[in-house]
């Protein structure tokens, strides 16, 4: 027993609000130039990033409202279901080809990213497994090894779209997950050794993902090439500044920076914001951690505080890893911003789960 519901967290919810906002500014501001050039309508992005924020304002109230351990029970059934979709979407005429990636399902105006939904399914099924397992954690075979072999599929047949960057989300958040359970620290630092190991030969095998690399190492050595994305970034940045050079009034959107409304909507941010704009949207995902990980430590039984820690891990961990891309503090992978960038089933999927954790707050007690 859980206890009566009460009020969820406003300070989670008001936060989320708060990054929908500044999203919505920014999809209009990175996409006017992009979306009058290719549409002929600047407001194209715009107009449906507010479609996709209102339905995943929708999911998040509902998901808010239905008692989290529903989830529980529903935790396999979703896994096996995301499964499903992760193979269809590798299908050839099933899946969209976008740029060389196929992570797209669906028909006509209509498609999803199975991997979206793969992010919360894994958190809700590790969750769950890890809550009826606590008795094993300790044992590497019973306790670890079920959560392995889900996650080598599910890392397995997003790597194929390809999508190393959820992948990696999805493989921190299982790992996060592993620790607050209680898994050993020698068991976590093989583990992370593999992983380590895993990623390096992902990299390696693949030519456009080594190319990455080098370009991380010196983008100055193939500026009009592999290393185009991360300089026009930092350009971005740069010119920033403390205060930025005004709302709207961006450069590198005309053209310059690939993806301006998407992967690199924090480089516009930070140009035209400046330092003040980009730590305002760092400190509103710090009160985010900071509040989802205290719902996490004050849950009132192992599966909720489980279900919390992740859903709050696998955002964060995406929003580390987007700055840090832009920054070019690690290698170019492409992954949104969560409640930023454009995106559809992205920003609903995420809400959703914000919405989970919302309803887990209504069961704790948080000052």
């Amino acid at each position: 027993m859980v206890g009566r519901p009460k009020s969820p967290d406003f300070a989670i919810f008001f936060t989320i609000i708060a990054l929908l906002g500044f999203g919505i500014i920014m999809v209009f501001s990175s996409s006017a130039v992009s979306a009058y050039v290719n549409y002929n309508d600047s407001f194209y992005f715009l107009k449906r990033q507010i479609i996709w924020a209102v339905l995943g304002i929708l999911a998040m109230l509902l998901t808010m409202n239905i008692e989290y351990h529903v989830w529980q029970k529903l935790a396999k059934p979703v896994l096996f279901g995301t499964l499903i979709l992760l193979v269809l979407v590798l299908v050839p005429g099933l899946g969209k080809v976008v740029n060389g990636a196929r992570r797209w399902i669906g028909f006509g105006a209509l498609y999803i990213q199975p991997s979206e939904i793969a992010k919360l399914g894994m958190a809700l099924f590790a969750a769950n497994s890890l809550a009826c397992s606590q008795d094993k954690i300790g044992n590497f075979i019973k306790g670890v090894m079920p959560q392995l072999l889900v996650l080598l599929i599910v890392f397995g047949l997003i790597l194929k779209e390809p999508d190393l960057g959820t992948a990696l989300v999805i493989g921190g958040t299982v790992f996060v997950l592993l620790f607050a359970a209680g898994a050993k620290i020698s068991h976590l630092a093989s583990l992370g050794a593999v992983g380590i190991a895993g990623v390096v030969a992902a990299i390696i095998v693949e030519p456009y993902r080594l190319k990455r690399l080098l370009a991380f190492s010196d983008p100055w050595a193939d500026p009009l090439n592999s290393g185009y994305h991360i300089i026009q970034s930092l350009y971005a940045i740069g010119s920033g500044g403390l205060f930025g050079v005004g709302l709207g009034r961006s450069r590198e959107k005309f053209l310059y920076l690939p993806e301006p409304h998407t992967d690199f909507i924090f480089a516009i941010l930070g140009e035209e914001l400046g330092f003040i704009g980009t730590a305002a949207v760092v400190i509103l995902f710090f009160l985010f951690a900071w509040r989802g990980y205290r719902v996490a430590i004050s849950a009132p039984d192992i599966y909720g505080s489980m279900l919390a820690a992740g859903i709050t891990s696998m955002i964060i961990l995406q929003a580390l890893m987007n700055i840090a891309v832009v920054t070019a503090s690690m290698p170019v992978t492409g992954i949104p911003l969560p409640f930023i960038s454009f995106g559809g089933s992205a920003l609903i999927f995420t809400l959703a789960g914000v919405g989970i954790l919302l309803n887990i707050s209504r069961y704790v007690s948080l000052k």
